[in-house]
């Protein structure tokens, strides 16, 4: 199958995806794991085989996945993004749009990587807010197949809650280690075990969208199918329009 430059970008998004951050979250969930046993062990005054590293690693490898997930959802909207600014002409017709979002973008990245620095709860909160807030204003630009009248199965929308449930995570690390109550602890797992169900939706809902979306060179016929399912000619296309 011919692949233009346009297409391989498409497949940045889901190869980046397979390759890094599933494999992390895999082994992400392992620590969490080791790291829970270990804990119950020591509490029952048992000697325990997992090292006590495992807490830590679990804590780095848990900061590398926060940031691979917002990576994998920028790389999976700015294609959209830039294509919409292409076709529409934004940059000579509606040039403060185009800056407004090349700021925000800036201003999301800068925003994580202020939060991984920040030390005070307050400055935590406030870059994660302000990280939260960039998530969400990029992801609904014109352009980004989002899938809007299938929201509970959308991809998009999917993905969008577990980054920000990522974010939040990385915002309470520090708390969670500082409260012996552990109700830090107990909304960060509760929290990622919602969020483990939502990058398993990811996978599944990935792989649709995979078939939905077409290649470049077959968009002018498959936008012009009949999607309508009250209609005598539902899934009818117009003839295949020739590769340019």
């Amino acid at each position: 199958m011919d692949l233009n430059t346009k297409d391989l970008v498409l497949l940045l998004h889901p190869a980046f995806a397979v390759i890094v951050v599933f494999p992390l979250i895999g082994m992400v969930v392992r620590m969490a794991w080791q790291t829970r046993q270990r804990r119950l062990e020591v509490k029952t005054a048992n000697k325990s085989k997992i090292p006590p590293v495992v807490g830590q690693e679990h804590v780095e490898l848990g900061r590398w996945l926060t940031g691979t997930v917002v990576a994998a959802y920028f790389l999976g909207i700015t294609r959209s993004i830039i294509d919409n600014i292409q076709t529409k002409e934004l940059l000579s017709k509606e040039p403060f749009q185009v800056v407004f979002i090349g700021l925000l973008y800036a201003a999301t990245i800068a925003s994580l990587v202020f939060l991984y620095r920040a030390q005070d709860k307050l400055w935590r909160g406030v870059f994660a807010t302000l990280t939260g807030i960039g998530l969400v204003v990029l992801g609904f630009q014109e352009g980004v197949y989002r899938l809007d009248n299938q929201w509970y199965m959308s991809h998009f929308y999917i993905g969008l809650v577990a980054a920000l449930l990522m974010v939040f995570s990385l915002a309470i690390v520090r708390d969670i280690y500082q409260d012996r109550a552990n109700r830090w602890r107990t909304v960060h797992v509760v929290l990622n075990c919602v969020a483990l169900l939502l990058f398993i939706g990811q996978g599944l809902t990935g792989s649709r969208d995979l078939l939905e979306i077409p290649l470049s060179w077959q968009e002018e016929t498959i936008y012009k199918c009949n999607f309508d399912k009250t209609s005598p000619e539902y899934k009818t296309c117009p003839p295949l329009a020739a590769p340019k």
